[in-house]
């Protein structure tokens, strides 16, 4: 299956949540606001706040992130990315566009930003093949290096997660995989975060 057919497929999965649930933690296929909140703090581990960062939001749905990282008081330039008009249409309406915020449908307009980051792309699979997915997930990877001047953060379902509780239509990553992949391929400063209570890690990878 191409990567247009897997995207389209996902597309109209998250539209059909956001229409049904709106701007909300439900909207974008999590189960509560605060497990919400505790991804974004372990994926921002990532960022060094210590000077003024740029930001791309890899999957950014109704800009949830954005809120995060206003009330943490980071000073950052923020472009949000998701192939469903439907999130960021209703993300623009929740963050209207300024010289710090925009949102972007095409992944060609992404330009080169401090940090990326992606929570819950990679979790939906539907019908598409774990082998397939496992593709899609690792050019995906690549291109979010290759966004990334300082380092990029993302998260998935993990492999250790209870078998009875799994679902056929979720891709649970090996969370040792991927850090070899990401050690290997991307930087020596990888980071495993497997030490929250969420069926999923973290990984995080530094640049300098």
């Amino acid at each position: 299956m191409s990567s247009d057919n897997i995207l389209l497929r996902v597309q109209e999965y998250y539209d059909e949540k956001i229409r049904t649930h709106g701007p909300t933690a439900r909207g974008v296929d999590w189960k509560s606001a605060e497990s919400q909140q505790l991804r974004f703090a372990q994926l921002a581990k990532v960022i060094d706040s210590s000077r003024p960062f740029t930001v791309n939001d890899f999957g950014c749905g109704y800009g949830a992130l954005l809120d995060y990282l206003k009330q943490s008081d980071y000073s950052f330039q923020y472009v949000g990315f998701d192939i469903s008009s439907e999130m960021t249409g209703r993300a623009e309406n929740l963050h209207p566009r300024s010289t710090e915020i925009d949102f972007v449908n095409e992944q060609e307009r992404l330009r080169e930003a401090d940090y990326t980051i992606a929570s819950g792309i990679f979790n939906v699979k539907l019908n598409t093949s774990a082998d397939e997915w496992l593709r899609y997930m690792l050019g995906v990877l690549d291109t979010m290096n290759l966004l990334s001047r300082r380092g990029f953060a993302f998260n998935a379902l993990t492999s250790y997660s209870d078998k009875e509780f799994m679902r056929e239509d979720l891709y649970y990553a090996d969370p040792l995989f991927f850090f070899d992949h990401c050690k290997t391929r991307f930087s020596k400063f990888v980071t495993l975060l497997h030490d929250y209570p969420l069926y999923e890690f973290t990984l995080l990878v530094r640049k300098d």
